[in-house]
Order: structure tokens, then C-alpha cells, then sequence
């Protein structure tokens, strides 16, 4: 069967390559792939900057962000031929740590987890896979279009369940929220923010396209200035650049008790000025939280769904942009102006 791999450390190694069937011993349910989305996380595996193959093989199968449909499946499992599933990327370390152990491998604390298409697991960028039932999310028909979009929709899951946790820590009444970035994860997290009852502004740098109006049509309001020009001081930050001078307005922009969450991850080497002091004054004196959050459990997963199964599917179909046969992959990577998600297409669902 075929799968789209890279040889970690290596670049230019992407490749559409012909391996054996999935074993036995990868799980006892068997999984047709229909689509993997693409993300900065698999731009940067091709590129070198990590990326680590399974104990065994020379080669990392790509592809994190996924959708599937189930061939097989044993009796029992609550999972039947025919269902729609996605596979949980992260699996828990096998000491396992005290976090993995109680299910919030998100929270692993030994770095010795492993995730599928990034660290020693294969990916689902290919004809075929297998995973075991509680690796496995059921997703109901009505989403077989969308689906993909579940993994990306996990991320901002957690982000706002941690903000809500933290929230309860005292009186907690947030009324305004601020996204910054308008890509896949920041419209999701615009998404779960609007599905909250909140004011949402979405920060972008685009003029045209397709993002000023999928925020508009979200009910939120779509800013192209900086967080700082703009006024605006919201009780809830989710950060989804990684660009360094928007996570510090983020940390300085916010609201009295103010909780702002980063999600991007940032690229390092380079220095940003900045008043340290005035930043600590501001957090102290404003009651206010910075935390960073990566990755999901399947209590996320299972958010996310519900997320995804309340919003409006023409809506979230708009986020896929392009949608890009596995054979002519290469296509995929060619970053065009109007792309939020681009899909590599397996199987039609």
C-alpha cells in the first residue's frame, strides 16, 4: 500500500512509497485512511527540524491530523465496520509517568510519550492502519467532510478547558475574548469562543480571502491592526502564531484577571526587546495567568467532537481550502495566498 513518509533528519525526503500492510500488533481495529490535514508541524518534520521514526524503521510515515473509516473491528470493541473514526496522535509514555498513567499523557512529564506521524509512531498518511478501540474516537457521519479538522479542534479543546479551570480558581465572569491568528487553530478557537456565548476579536494580518469572512460569518469581529493599537482588553487571550511580538502583546494586552493561553509554538534564535519589569508590575498587580498548552487527551477529544457536531458544517467545510489527491502530494506543500487547510485526500469518505 502506499503512504507518504520522510526519512527523519533528512531533507528533501518526502516521498510516496509502497510498505507492507499494518501488523497485527498495531491494533486490533483496521482503518481505511480517507485524509490526513496538514499543518506547520508536518512543513517543519519534511524540513529536519525533528521527527523520529518507530524503533525498527528507517522511515517516519507523516500525517497527524487524520480521518478514517473502520474495515475491522472485534466484537466488543463498541466500534463496527463502517464507522468513522480518528486516531488519538499522542499515546502515553510506557514507564508510564503519574501523568500518562491517569490519562493526561498531554501532560506527560518524561518526555516519553509518542505521537503518531512526529515521535516513534507512523502516521495515518497512508492506505491503511491500525489502532486499538481507546486509541480511537467514534465521529458520527454528518462529519465525514469535516472530520479532519477534529485533531486541530483537540488543541483548542484543552486550551479552553484550562482556561476555565484556571478561571474557577476565583470569580471568573469573562465577557470579551481575543484570538490571534486567523489560520486553522485560531478559527477553531474563535469558534469554541463565539459556542460560549463571549465577544470574540480575531487578529490577523490578511486583508482578503477567505478569512475576514469566515470570522464575520463566525459572529465575530475580525481586526487587522496590532492587539495594542486596537483598545481592545479582553478577559481571555488565546495566542495561535508563535510570533514573538504578538505573544507579547498577548501577555501585556489583557484585561484585570486577565488568563491568556499560548498555543504557538515559536521559533527560537531571535531577541525581542522588551520591559520585563512592566510586564511582572502588570501581571501582579492584574491578577493575571499566562500559561502554554500542546497537545490532547481523549477527554479533549471527546470535547471536540461535540464542538465540531454544534457548529455549522458549511462553515467548517470552508476551512478546508484545497483538498489534494495523496498522488500528487507535492501540490499540497505549494503554499497558496488563499489556503487555511489543505487536505490530502486518500479515500473519498
Amino acid at each position: 500500500m502506499q503512504a507518504l513518509t520522510i526519512v527523519p533528519g533528512k531533507k528533501e525526503s518526502l516521498e510516496l512509497r509502497d510498505i507492507a500492510a499494518p501488523a497485527d500488533d498495531e491494533g486490533s481495529v483496521l482503518v481505511e485512511g480517507l485524509a490526513v490535514g496538514l499543518c506547520g508541524t508536518d512543513v517543519e518534520i519534511i524540513d529536519a527540524q525533528y521527527g523520529e521514526a518507530p524503533e525498527g524503521s528507517s522511515f517516519l510515515v507523516l500525517g497527524h491530523e487524520n480521518i478514517g473509516r473502520v474495515l475491522e473491528a472485534p466484537s466488543g470493541s463498541d466500534l463496527s465496520a463502517g464507522d468513522l473514526v480518528v486516531g488519538i496522535v499522542r499515546r502515553p509514555d510506557p514507564v508510564p509517568c503519574k501523568a500518562c498513567a491517569a490519562g493526561e499523557w498531554d501532560m506527560c512529564r518524561n518526555g516519553g510519550y509518542t505521537e503518531h506521524g512526529i515521535k516513534g509512531l507512523h502516521g495515518f498518511a497512508r492506505e491503511q492502519w491500525r489502532a486499538d478501540p481507546e486509541a480511537l474516537v467514534r465521529l458520527d457521519q454528518s462529519l465525514a467532510d469535516v472530520g479532519v479538522l477534529l485533531e486541530p479542534t483537540t488543541i483548542v479543546a484543552k486550551a479552553w478547558e484550562q482556561i476555565d479551570r484556571i478561571g474557577a480558581r476565583a470569580f471568573f465572569d469573562p465577557q470579551v475574548a481575543v484570538v490571534t491568528g486567523a489560520g486553522p487553530v485560531g478559527l477553531l478557537a474563535a469558534l469554541l469562543g463565539v459556542q460560549r456565548g463571549l465577544e470574540v476579536h480575531v487578529f490577523d494580518r490578511v486583508t482578503d480571502g477567505p478569512k475576514p469572512g469566515l470570522v464575520r460569518d463566525l459572529g465575530a469581529i475580525y481586526h487587522t491592526d496590532t492587539l495594542t493599537d486596537s483598545g481592545v482588553k479582553a478577559d481571555v487571550l488565546l495566542e495561535c502564531t508563535g510570533v514573538a511580538s504578538v505573544v507579547i502583546e498577548v501577555m501585556t494586552c489583557g484585561a484585570t484577571d486577565a488568563i491568556a493561553c499560548l498555543t504557538g509554538v515559536s521559533s527560537t534564535g531571535k531577541t525581542t526587546s522588551v520591559d520585563v519589569g512592566a510586564m511582572n508590575r502588570q501581571a501582579v498587580l492584574g491578577n493575571q495567568v499566562v500559561f502554554g498548552s500542546v497537545n490532547a487527551n481523549r477527554r479533549h477529544y471527546e470535547a471536540a467532537v461535540k464542538a465540531l457536531g454544534k457548529a455549522d458544517a458549511s462553515w467548517l467545510g470552508r476551512l478546508i481550502t484545497r483538498r489534494v489527491p495523496l498522488a500528487q502530494f507535492g501540490d499540497a506543500f505549494k503554499r497558496d495566498a488563499g489556503d487555511v487547510k489543505v487536505v490530502l485526500q486518500i479515500k473519498t469518505p
